[in-house]
């Protein structure tokens, strides 16, 4: 902090060459991004598209299965849980201290520098995870919807080429990255249109899914029942953890809703209000989908059984035209593009916003506060994830026997891990004032803990199962590949930051950040 400046001031000076001597509602200075560019409606939007509902159901509907069987809805209940108490934390954090780091800015100021660096790093890499897994849906699907529509296997056929697969992969992330690039305003009507389209599709694919299954004419078919409610019928804890990795992977991005808060309306209010929407429309569509596949296809593991391990990582693919039959089946493959599509761009949001405001406090090299002039977005940092993006998927694709549940599980670990921080990071920086008040205790002490401690003890079981050469598609010196892949990912975290903290060590020195007050940047 500048000599002199006196707590709870923003600190002029700048970030990447952005004046940053303006301060937003209850905390941070400007970025140089556009404020008050995005409203409720808007906000709501971006958090499921981020999301990817349709692209997350169809490839994580068979790993679900394959976990926990006809208990599938149940999971999907309870990874709703931990996410709900976590977004209190977020809700509350965000009000006092509306900043596009999120996780990274307040867990700096609940716990030091080192501690919400790492919680940066982890929402980063989820968010280069999700994006490769993104692409190569999206690929897959863009071949098939193109087969449908020319009746032509040799055009579904092309994306079983790898050479035409990575390269299709590439292209489209250099596309969403383009367009990200100019902003979100830009395309706003477009993310309207594909959000709508996904759960137009969703609802008319169970709807039929449902009437089909109750005519009792299908082989595989099973009948409702509560039980698929109850979490406490799933085999074993191992069982429930593998599932509820894979469940709160299918709730990530709603956060989304917070890294836009220094450009929406109302930066203190509304982003909580627009994340909780968003996660209430998320798990009524999960639930719907879940049920209706489940009573159309069965949990069996041949034929459209969700359980089949040769459809497992796409069962919209297998499901499609089962259900919604010829020449129809096209519009659930153009809603899985649609939902990749559209998820590609805005998945940007997070780690881009995260870099800017690590830069801004000099946690990362200047070069990641670059904002562009006239689209007043984070320019450098969109291009340099879309990079890393592209280069993860293609070597993972050379390395892995199944990139997208490897990555999916992988996934699952350092979104529990960084979720977790800030739930953490909640109840640590309001822990003076929980006894205030009852409502105080509830969503600023009791619901974040407990969400929490869900996400940690998710995170360590995972840790446990995954070390398993079984554990995933496979194995490295005896350990598995998901293990290999999750660890390996914090631990080069932690080996960059270290670095960095030799070459500049101001931010972890709390110079530009420190805990518990509102200081921004130090002067150049």
């Amino acid at each position: 902090m500048a000599p002199g400046a006196p707590q709870g001031a923003p600190v002029s000076g700048t970030s990447g060459g952005v004046p940053a001597d303006q301060g937003t509602a209850g905390g941070a200075g400007d970025k140089g991004l556009r404020g008050g560019s995005v409203g409720l409606l808007s906000s709501v939007v971006l958090g499921v598209s981020t999301v990817a509902p349709v692209y997350c159901l169809t490839a994580t509907l068979g790993p679900t299965v394959t976990a926990v069987g006809v208990q599938m809805p149940a999971v999907f209940l309870a990874g709703f849980l931990p996410m709900l108490l976590v977004a209190f934390a977020y809700k509350e954090l965000n009000k006092d201290f509306p900043d596009c780091g999120t996780s990274f800015t307040w867990g700096v100021r609940a716990f030091g520098p080192r501690v919400g660096w790492m919680a940066g790093w982890g929402l980063t890499v989820a968010t280069i995870i999700v994006l490769s897994n993104l692409a190569g849906v999206a690929t897959d699907f863009l071949y098939l919807m193109l087969g449908e529509m020319t009746g032509s296997d040799w055009v579904t056929e092309l994306d079983q080429n790898k050479a035409v697969h990575l390269l299709t992969v590439v292209l489209l992330i250099a596309g969403a990255t383009a367009m990200s690039y100019r902003g979100m305003t830009a395309t706003k009507w477009f993310q309207y249109g594909l959000v709508g389209l996904q759960l137009a599709v969703l609802v008319l694919f169970s709807v039929i899914a449902i009437g089909k299954a109750a005519a009792g004419d299908l082989p595989d078919s099973v009948g409702f029942s509560f039980s698929w409610l109850n979490p406490l019928e799933v085999s074993s804890f191992s069982a429930f953890a593998a599932g509820l990795s894979l469940s709160i992977f299918m709730y990530w991005g709603w956060d989304t809703c917070l890294t836009m808060n220094e450009e929406t309306q109302g930066s203190a209010k509304t982003p909580g209000r627009a994340a909780m929407i968003s996660m209430v429309t998320l798990v009524g569509s999960y639930l719907l989908v879940a049920i209706a596949s489940q009573m159309f296809a069965g949990v069996g593991s041949t034929g459209n059984g969700l359980g089949n391990p040769a459809t497992a990582d796409n069962v919209f693919a297998a499901l499609a035209r089962p259900v919604l039959g010829s020449p129809w089946s096209i519009l659930l493959f153009l809603a899985v593009v649609a939902s990749a599509a559209a998820s590609l761009q805005t998945t940007f949001i997070p780690v881009a916003r995260t870099l800017l405001a690590m830069s801004a406090y000099r946690a990362v090299p200047p070069r990641f506060g670059a904002v562009h002039p006239r689209y007043r977005t984070p320019g450098y940092a969109t291009v340099a994830a879309g990079i890393a993006t592209a280069v993860f998927y293609v070597g993972m694709s050379l390395i892995s026997e199944n990139v997208v549940q490897d990555t999916i599980l992988a996934l699952g670990l350092m979104i529990c891990f960084y979720y977790a921080l800030t739930a953490f990071a909640c109840v640590w920086h309001f822990r003076r004032s929980l006894r205030t008040g009852a409502r105080d205790l509830l969503l600023k002490g009791v619901a974040p803990l407990l969400g929490g401690v869900l996400l940690s003890a998710v995170f360590l079981q995972t840790l446990t199962d995954a070390w398993s050469p079984d554990y995933g598609s496979g194995s490295v010196l005896g350990i598995g590949s998901v293990f290999v892949i999750g660890v390996g990912i914090l631990l080069l975290g932690a080996g960059l930051m270290t670095w960095y903290g030799f070459v500049r060590p101001e931010f972890f020195r709390g110079e530009t950040l420190r805990k518990d007050t509102q200081a921004l940047v130090v002067e150049d």
